[in-house]
């Protein structure tokens, strides 16, 4: 009996504890994420151009792209972990961490880390997502640690 009740505990959380596979959000509809970067508050651009749920662990996504700082063009690859879900009827709001390590260039190439929150309406009638918004707040810090700076970059 207690087998038996275990083995059903096991499949409800199977089948109710699985997160969607949200990665086709992190591509922002082939659109660049815009912001900006350090004290002068410089633009910066982030690109994802994939995006794939990990298999393994359904709260993480593996991405990657290019950013782009004052035509300093950089690729990245990284991941973002969802930590918390809140659920509305019409609405949601995921939060979570980031972390992007752009490939080694030199003294401009470093490593974006921070927390994101991702909200959305519902549309119950055409069942589909409507006014998404992303926004990445955080750090970029250089591999030679010469330079560190205040990161916000969200979806347009």
């Amino acid at each position: 009996m207690k087998k038996a009740l275990l083995f059903l505990i096991l499949i409800s959380n199977f089948f109710f504890g699985q997160m969607p596979d949200i990665s086709s959000v992190w591509l922002n509809n082939s659109k660049p994420y815009w912001g900006t970067i350090g004290n002068n508050k410089e633009s910066i651009k982030l690109k994802v151009n994939i995006s794939e749920q990990n298999i393994k662990n359904d709260q993480e996504y593996f991405v990657s792209g290019y950013s782009l700082v004052d035509q300093v063009y950089a690729k990245f690859e990284g991941k973002f972990t969802i930590t918390k879900y809140k659920d509305n009827k019409k609405s949601g709001t995921v939060y979570g961490n980031y972390e992007l390590a752009e490939e080694n260039k030199g003294k401009h190439s470093g490593l974006f880390k921070g927390k994101f929150i991702y909200t959305f309406k519902w549309n119950r009638t055409t069942e589909k997502i409507e006014g998404q918004y992303i926004e990445f707040i955080g750090d970029w810090k250089s591999y030679d640690g010469t330079l560190d700076f205040k990161t916000r970059i969200k979806n347009q």
